[in-house]
């Protein structure tokens, strides 16, 4: 298994091939449609993020001490910023999605590629699966 910071060197990699933001653009949108969709079960108000502009489900479930993440959107750019998120932190564990440092979003020029309601919607969604981390590990400590 790859450590968080090996999946995001990867994708440092990945993006560092285009200089042409159109083309990061692109990769953005094919990885998103490369997400598996989200059962329809867990399209729910509770699975809704609060904060994103477009509609982003996030589900995350407690496998063998590890947190896994599924996730959608109904946005072609936010689905493909779901995808990474998903990509670096689900299949590890609470502790290491909790002492993260997601270097990758600013390393691949998102950050400041983003309109500013993207960007509340990335930190709602970096929040909300730090919620879910913080919670698998405070309920596996009992």
């Amino acid at each position: 298994m790859k450590t968080i910071n090996q999946i995001q060197d990867e994708i440092i990699a990945e993006f560092a091939v285009f200089d042409d933001w159109m083309d990061k653009y692109a990769l953005l949108i094919e990885m998103g449609n490369e997400l598996p969709p989200l059962d329809a079960q867990y399209k729910t108000p509770g699975n809704l993020i609060e904060g994103c502009q477009s509609r982003v489900w996030l589900q995350a479930d407690y496998v063998d001490g590890k947190v896994m993440f599924q996730g959608e959107s109904d946005a072609v750019i936010v689905k493909g910023i779901v995808s990474l998120l998903i990509r670096v932190l689900s299949g590890h564990t609470p502790d290491e999605i909790l002492t993260a440092d997601l270097y990758f979003i600013e390393a691949i020029g998102l950050k400041e590629h983003l309109s500013p309601t993207r960007s509340n919607g990335l930190v709602s969604m970096l929040k909300q699966m730090k919620l879910y981390a913080l919670a698998f590990k405070s309920k596996s400590a009992n």
